[in-house]
């Protein structure tokens, strides 16, 4: 039995160990074919350091352009290297995404394999959105402040490649994580630990964190912009509340 036990085991890991080498490989093979597309690439990348991006166009906001410098030898081929991996590993997630579900869902349940599917493919469809939403409004907001701040006519802004790009990275990821507040909420609704009520009782305290969290993200003096910042998540919080809702509705105990 013991025998049977570690053979058992050790089948599992060499099948996880194939399913890690297989998603790397194709997280690399994306990654490659971004780096390959240079000018496609960083035209995406650098599309909001100027006024002519679809954001700063439909707010109609005065011209202004950035005028990124590179000050290390190795910089910005290394900022090709991350921007591409990143663009690697957002193109090539389904992928891997699918890898890891095929592995969990032979020892699973048929309603938790559902469950499960139902997670990862919300979770993923969220967290793309909220990288949108990152990309085309509140990381084109953050940038044109920032970028334009000077503390005194005499101090110029000289911007690095490698700050802009870490900063978009971030931003993304922080937005991206931010939009997975629905599908934990529906996890949450499901255990039993919140409901629609606690989060209703609690929704004047969200939206004092929202505005928080959005001051935050977007450290600019302009009312217009934390509001149009704040609506998504504010928008997200009240959708999670109907979610909550559905899922006791469905699993009451």
């Amino acid at each position: 039995m013991k025998n049977n036990e570690a053979a058992t085991f050790w089948q599992h890991l060499d099948i996880l160990r194939w399913v890690i080498l297989r998603s790397l490989a194709v997280v690399v093979t994306v990654g490659t074919v971004a780096f390959c597309l240079k000018d496609w690439l960083f035209a995406l990348v650098l599309a909001p350091s100027n006024s002519q991006f679809v954001t700063f166009r439909w707010l109609h906001t005065e011209p202004f352009a950035l005028h990124l410098i590179n000050t290390g030898l190795t910089e910005q081929f290394m900022t090709h290297m991350r921007m591409a991996l990143y663009a690697g590993l957002l193109c090539a997630a389904p992928y891997v995404l699918f890898e890891l579900f095929r592995f969990i869902s032979p020892g699973l349940y048929r309603h938790e394999r559902r469950a499960a599917l139902w997670i990862t493919l919300s979770g993923y469809l969220m967290f793309m959105l909220g990288t949108l939403v990152c990309y085309m409004l509140i990381f084109p907001l953050t940038v044109r402040f920032l970028g334009t701040y000077q503390v005194s006519p005499d101090v110029d802004n000289m911007l690095t490649l490698q700050s802009y790009a870490d900063t978009l990275v971030s931003m993304s990821l922080v937005m991206g994580a931010v939009f997975e507040l629905p599908v934990v909420c529906a996890i949450l609704g499901r255990l039993g630990v919140i409901s629609p009520t606690l989060m209703t009782h609690y929704r004047r305290h969200a939206i004092v964190a929202i505005l928080v969290v959005a001051a935050i993200i977007t450290p600019t003096t302009d009312v217009f912009t934390l509001l149009l910042v704040s609506l998504p998540i504010a928008l997200l919080y009240e959708i999670s509340i109907f979610i909550v809702k559905i899922s006791k509705k469905s699993n009451p105990l």
